[in-house]
């Protein structure tokens, strides 16, 4: 999965203790650049065990309290929205009955308050608006009880530390206070709150207004949190207002080059909406370009796997993030041997945090790569960039990055010479698992005991004979024809062996894991999808592949399992031995879509879409719970799954792209459509702003009852668009 988080191992100590379910809660969620907050519907971060909810900065929570009372009593929720742009969260509130029962009495719903709150890259801006609906005047105790504990992320998932930093209140002028952490790490991080009034007292943890309102009178309270290192120059009232307008510029000029889809379904527009603002709000700008960060809240930071995933589904949507990921990831890539971070020469990064416990070493994530997929993804990904967009520079100047990535493949990542890429972990704080499914039960034999490393995932092969092709299509591009020769000998002679040891004849599927003793963990998982999604897979075999994985046994009715209900450690509520991960079903559909079998395509495509209408906000999270569908039922929600999540967000693009065989040929600049197919669901999809080199179109597909058509409503160019049935 997205990182350190392994929800199944109740031994490790990067487990996330299912203590509080996010879903109980609808957990309001903004970000921007390194900030993020997690907020409850009625727009308070209310203390309580294990609960994520707070304002953080590069993985410190900066405000771990923030509780808005009227007349010391809790508010009434009415409604909690976070806007279609996803920059915004909308509160609306009333009072309950308050005081004495007579005359003087405020009945309940005579005050509304609405809270207006979006982020900046470095601070939290909220407008309180409160609004007299009685036909009285009203004097109103208005309050607001905040903290900020400055926990490490890593913390507030559970980690004890044997010590911390200490803490100190600065006040400023009566409308702001400064709350201070001076780290083990030599870091001071600060909290300052900025009050316009100024409120009638502000103590270290609690700001009081007292309002006077006529009838039908309303006021305005602004508050800005910053975590230190906003400017605060000029007037606080202004300063809402324009940083909003500076805020959804960036985001609309961010995404105005994305294609657009829009279908004849309100509830899918809903979802494809939703997507696209998850993905956006989600990316980062870096020095290197856009990079999507992994999901809110656990893994608001930089992931190797998951951005190159998010990537390759929105590499016909937004290439551009393609290209940021590259060009980040080249960067960071590990140029030597270091066992405490698990890196070794060429191999991609796995994660990277920065805060406090990172920094100390009190947790090994600073700069990780305990992976094992992310290196040969990364090179997928710069091939499938070069299809999509015929950029041969950058491919150019990450070429001597392409021929690393392979190396650490052929070296360090087959470390015994058997031709199969393996995973051991050198840090024993570190991943025991390091395929995207990281639990420390996720890979096991038929039996149910656990597979010993070295291990050689079935899907890492996959990815490895992927990476091999598209760096010989690279390759021959840049006129190295010998390289290219090789790399496509080494992939064939790869897909040979991979059929010999890992197919499972009565199983009709490939196994999931070779273990340090070569045996095969002969259990039906998910995984053989992937290996679908990379092409290594016999066609005769892709087609048994097919029916087990949408058999009764993985398909859920929502979407595939991660493993079969046959299987001895199969449970649908762990996360990663039975539940169900939409972006796992899309890679899987990708695969599919690759084979010609577009039924199966849309039927994985339908059960998502379905699962989605019942999720809040029309939002796929990380992952649900594996339960069968049943008539009237909603599927069941896995407690601490993150919302949103980028590889999750940018599922839906892939789908649509399998459903309808789109992609792009670089070399004649244009547009294909393989045997397009629509679900049930929808009747007419648009798509707008399909862009290639020469230029860009618009098409629309209309399903009838046997096929769909495509007719094209713009093009603005030579962009020729090919469709093969």
């Amino acid at each position: 999965m997205s990182g350190d988080v392994v929800a199944s191992d109740q031994t490790s100590r990067f487990y996330i203790e299912s203590l509080v379910a996010f879903q109980e809660r609808r957990p309001r969620s903004l970000k921007n650049g390194h900030t993020f907050a997690v907020f409850d519907p009625h727009g308070d971060v209310v203390p309580s065990p294990a609960s994520p909810d707070g304002i953080y900065h590069r993985d410190t929570r900066h405000l771990s309290r923030l509780e808005l009372r009227l007349n010391d009593a809790p508010l009434l929720l009415l409604s909690s929205n976070v806007q279609d742009d996803n920059i915004v969260l909308s509160v609306h509130l009333t009072n309950p009955d308050l005081g004495p029962e007579d005359d003087k009495r405020l009945r309940g719903e005579r005050i509304h308050i609405n809270r207006r709150r979006y982020l900046s890259p470095n601070c939290c801006h909220e407008r309180l608006l409160i609004h007299n609906f009685d036909g009285r005047p009203q004097r109103l105790a208005l309050t607001l009880d905040f903290a900020a504990d400055f926990a490490e992320l890593f913390e507030v998932r559970g980690q004890k530390r044997a010590r911390r930093g200490h803490q100190t209140v600065e006040r400023g002028s009566g409308a702001s206070i400064s709350l201070r952490y001076f780290g083990l790490d030599g870091c001071e991080r600060t909290t300052t709150l900025r009050f316009a009034p100024p409120p009638l007292r502000l103590d270290p943890g609690r700001a009081e207004f007292q309002l006077s309102l006529a009838p039908g009178e309303a006021t305005r309270i602004i508050i800005e949190i910053d975590c230190g290192q906003s400017p605060v120059d000029g007037d606080i009232f202004r300063r809402f207002y324009s940083t909003l307008r500076l805020t959804r510029r960036a985001m609309r000029t961010a995404s105005a080059r994305a294609a657009a889809i829009e279908s004849s379904n309100s509830l899918f527009n809903e979802l494809a909406r939703r997507s696209v603002a998850d993905l956006y709000v989600l990316l980062t700008d870096t020095p290197h370009g856009p990079y999507p960060f992994a999901g809110i809240p656990w893994f608001s930071t930089v992931f190797g796997r998951d951005a190159i995933i998010t990537a390759l589904f929105a590499l016909w949507v937004a290439p551009e993030i393609a290209k940021g990921v590259l060009r980040f990831l080249a960067a960071h890539q590990a140029t030597e041997t270091d066992p405490a971070s698990d890196a070794e020469p060429g191999k991609i990064l796995h994660e990277m945090r920065d805060g406090e416990m990172a920094r100390l070493g009190e947790v090994p994530f600073a700069r990780y790569y305990g992976s094992v997929d992310a290196t040969p993804l990364f090179v997928v990904l710069a091939g499938e960039y070069l299809t999509r967009t015929g950029d041969l520079d950058t491919v150019r100047r990450l070429w001597p990055h392409i021929e690393a990535a392979l190396r650490w493949c052929d070296v360090y990542g087959d470390a015994d010479g058997d031709g199969f890429v393996e995973y051991h972990r050198r840090n024993a704080d570190g991943l025991a698992n390091q395929g995207w499914k990281d639990s420390h039960d996720a890979i096991f034999h038929a039996d149910g005991s656990l597979a010993e490393s070295p291990i050689a995932l079935c899907e890492v092969q996959g990815y490895v004979y992927a990476a091999k092709r598209e760096a010989a299509r690279i390759a021959a591009a840049l006129g190295h024809a010998g390289t290219a020769r090789r790399l496509a000998g080494e992939a064939e002679r790869l897909r040979e062996k991979f059929e010999a040891a890992f197919w499972c004849e009565e199983l009709s599927t490939y196994g999931l894991a070779l273990d340090r003793n070569k045996q095969l963990c002969r259990v039906v998982t998910s995984n053989a999808g992937h290996a679908l999604w990379a092409g290594i897979a016999a066609p005769g075999r892709a087609r048994r592949v097919a029916d087990t994985l949408l058999g009764a046994s993985c398909f859920s009715g929502w979407g595939v399992r991660t493993v079969a209900v046959s299987t001895a450690r199969y449970n649908p509520m762990p996360y990663h031995n039975g539940s169900v991960w939409p972006h796992d079903n899309a890679m899987i559909a990708l695969g599919l879509a690759r084979y010609g079998f577009k039924d199966e395509v849309l039927k994985i495509f339908s059960g998502l879409f379905d699962a989605a209408t019942y999720m809040d906000l029309r939002r796929l999270p990380e992952l649900f719970c594996g339960f069968q569908w049943r008539r009237l039922n909603a599927p069941t929600l896995y407690p601490v799954a993150c919302i949103p999540q980028a590889w999750a967000a940018a599922a839906v693009f892939a789908l649509v792209q399998a459903a309808l065989g789109l992609s792009f040929a670089a070399d004649a600049d244009e547009i294909r459509f393989a045997r397009p197919a629509l679900p049930r669901f929808i009747d007419e999809l648009h798509l707008r702003g399909l862009r290639v080199k020469s230029g860009s179109a618009d098409v629309v597909l209309r399903r009838y009852e046997l096929d769909v058509a495509l007719n094209i409503t713009r093009r603005d160019g030579d962009v020729p668009i090919i469709v093969s049935r």
